[in-house]
């Protein structure tokens, strides 16, 4: 069963899978980037029991990534809901302990997010003799103007 609810009702939809579906299991949660519509979150609940799936999905605006911890239903829910915060951006309230988990100390930003650029893709050259998609024998012509990598805006200045 799949079931879309509003940022309010987040904490409702998943004790009611818990209490009336019999969904003791927390599988994950994880964020889905829906660019200008804002940030899908994303939960999936299993019931030992009666072997029903529940995906629970709400979805943020881009101006408020906030949502109620899912930890005061779901323990296990914790290091994902830290890893969606870091990630993604999501502002989980009332979690015992949003700190970052995989990122390093002082890395800014949140890189599954669409608008994060891969600044590794155009400040490192490619290091082989030719470029991907060129031949040998196309070493002879003219080089043709480099094109920026996937999901580098056009307006990006290189370090």
């Amino acid at each position: 069963m799949t079931q879309d609810v509003a940022p309010g009702e987040w904490i409702a939809a998943l004790i009611a899978a818990r209490d009336t579906q019999q969904c003791d299991f927390f599988d994950f949660l994880t964020a889905v980037d829906e660019l200008d519509e804002g940030i899908r979150v994303v939960a999936h609940v299993y019931s030992t029991k009666t072997r029903q799936h529940a995906l629970i999905r709400t979805l943020l605006p881009p101006g408020a990534l906030t949502l109620p911890t899912a930890t005061t239903v779901y323990r296990g829910a914790n290091w994902h809901e830290r890893e969606t915060h870091e990630m993604f951006g999501v502002h989980f309230e009332g979690h015992p302990n949003l700190v970052p988990l995989l990122l390093p100390d002082g890395f800014e930003g949140n890189p599954l997010r669409k608008d994060f650029v891969l600044a590794s893709r155009v400040a490192k050259q490619w290091p082989g003799e030719v470029d991907p998609g060129q031949s040998m024998t196309d070493l002879k012509k003219p080089k043709r103007r480099r094109n920026l990598p996937p999901g580098v805006p056009e307006n990006w200045a290189q370090p």
